[in-house]
């Protein structure tokens, strides 16, 4: 094993755990909350959305211990550890809580990490990279996994922790569990007319997901939905059309291969400054090497997040009406 492998967590723990000792344990939530915020201009994922200064993961936290969740993992950086403390921690006194930490180095191989630091590398690996820091934390046969910037609704909570939490996770030894979940959410959904946003497009076979592929140039426009491709020509989407917003359910036998598929990412980049390991396209991988099967779970809600520093006051104006509506509590948690 190579020397950079070893500095992970130890993800092949589970392979000591035993049916009996994981029998009815919740799944947790993992929140990726180490990202810069370059193109927000700012951390989005600590912006003050709420009445009382809660961020959009305050909302995804408290929806999911009311969905059978057991506690919150939140992946940071160092170096933004104080601040999340303070503006985030300080508010969720009652919340079960660990913090993990993406640091630029953890788990490299020191000549990548190397090559990477000449090169001037700054922004961290990516989502995958992300999951796997966390690797030591998720003790539990399940655990969910979402983006802090984003919102994603109750419904899809109540549906992600009845199928985590369901004896075909819950009573199975782990190494024999081949089923993870995904909700997706209708392209139409996640942004406003004025964005460009880029979106991982859901291909559905039979009730599982078969490919996610990203689309990196899609608009609202009068006459529909459209995403432009490299060479300029326009692609007209179903405003239906289903896309991840990275709330995924998964077992903890995905982590082997998850650091597979991540050393072969670290081996096999060009472009070592900049390249980042997205977890939506680790999943593909998963899939297309029959690892595991991912069910798509469907959920009448909707999802929006924050992309650029304007996306904060629709946020923050739908928050407030589902405040209004009875949905959410003015403040979440002295409720």
């Amino acid at each position: 094993m190579q020397e950079g492998q070893k500095r992970f967590p130890n993800i092949l723990l589970y392979l000591q755990i035993t049916s009996a000792s994981i029998l009815a344990m919740k799944p947790l939530l993992l929140i990726l909350s180490a990202g810069m915020g370059s193109r927000y201009g700012g951390l989005k994922q600590m912006e003050p959305i709420g009445q009382n200064g809660e961020a959009l993961l305050d909302y995804a936290v408290y929806d999911a211990l009311r969905s059978g969740f057991e506690k919150a993992v939140f992946v940071i950086r160092r170096d933004m550890e104080q601040d999340f403390r303070e503006t985030v921690l300080s508010r969720m006194k009652s919340v079960p809580y660990e913090l993990v930490y993406q640091e630029l180095d953890a788990g490299i191989p020191p000549e990548i990490f190397e090559k990477a630091q000449e090169a001037g590398r700054t922004k961290p690996w990516g989502t995958v990279h992300a999951l796997l820091c966390a690797a030591d934390a998720i003790k539990v046969p399940a655990f969910a996994v979402i983006n802090a910037d984003a919102f994603y609704g109750r419904e899809a909570f109540e549906i992600m922790g009845t199928y985590l939490g369901s004896p075909a996770i819950t009573q199975q030894k782990l190494p024999t569990i081949k089923q993870g979940y995904i909700v997706p959410y209708k392209l139409k959904n996640t942004f406003s007319d004025e964005e460009t946003v880029a979106r991982w497009v859901c291909e559905i076979k039979d009730g599982c997901l078969a490919s996610v592929n990203e689309l990196t140039a899609i608009t609202r426009e009068k006459k529909g939905i459209f995403n432009t491709a490299e060479n300029g020509s326009k692609e007209e989407l179903a405003p239906d059309m289903p896309v991840s917003m990275n709330f995924w359910g998964f077992p903890r036998s995905i982590l082997p291969g998850l650091r597979k598929y991540f050393f072969d990412f670290l081996n096999e980049s060009e472009n070592l400054p900049k390249d980042e390991c997205p977890l939506p396209r680790g999943v593909d991988w998963i899939i297309k090497n029959g690892l595991l099967t991912i069910r798509v779970l469907e959920a009448d809600t909707e999802g929006f997040g924050l992309t650029r520093k304007e996306d904060q006051e629709t946020a923050s104006r739908r928050i407030a009406e589902l405040v209004a509506e009875g949905v959410y509590p003015a403040s979440l948690w002295e409720h």
